[in-house]
């Protein structure tokens, strides 16, 4: 428990300490999982069009911080693996249009239900207090940092 008073600075330290080894921890994991079905690029865009979907391929290759031409040719391999659809955009004919098929959403629940199971094991030796407090700090967390990333991802 904390005893003194904790600044901005100090919390800002722990999350920049913290949220990378989380990171580092889940994306190992989920490669793990999908035991060289798809890279971690090809899963991170599966993820992002979950979460967006509709998204355009610039939007994704911004998210990804990755070239068009280079999104385009993961783009490319994922349609050819039925994971992915690409349409163009009947208002905007220069726009592609990305979402997730079936099996796209299929592959990474897979990776995502096993990764999540991990997940809980390596928690799974704390207390119920303890676990309450890293869901109520992520929540906190979460709320500061979702404004945060709604507008970096449609610029507004």
């Amino acid at each position: 428990m904390i005893t003194t008073e904790v600044t901005p600075n100090q919390c800002a330290a722990t999350v920049m300490d913290v949220v990378p080894a989380a990171i580092r921890y889940l994306r190992a994991e989920m490669r793990q999982q999908s035991q060289s079905l798809l890279t971690l690029t090809q899963l991170r865009v599966l993820h992002f069009l979950q979460r967006y979907p509709r998204a355009s391929l610039s939007e994704v290759a911004d998210y990804l911080d990755v070239t068009r031409s280079t999104m385009s040719a993961t783009i490319e391999r994922l349609v050819q693996r039925g994971l992915v659809d690409r349409a163009e955009d009947p208002q905007e004919r220069r726009r592609v249009i990305l979402t997730l098929t079936a099996t796209g959403v299929q592959q990474l629940q897979q990776v995502s239900d096993a990764t999540h199971t991990k997940v809980a094991d390596a928690l799974a030796h704390l207390s119920e207090p303890q676990l309450r407090q890293i869901i109520q700090g992520l929540a906190l967390l979460g709320d500061v940092f979702q404004d945060i990333d709604a507008v970096s991802l449609t610029g507004k």
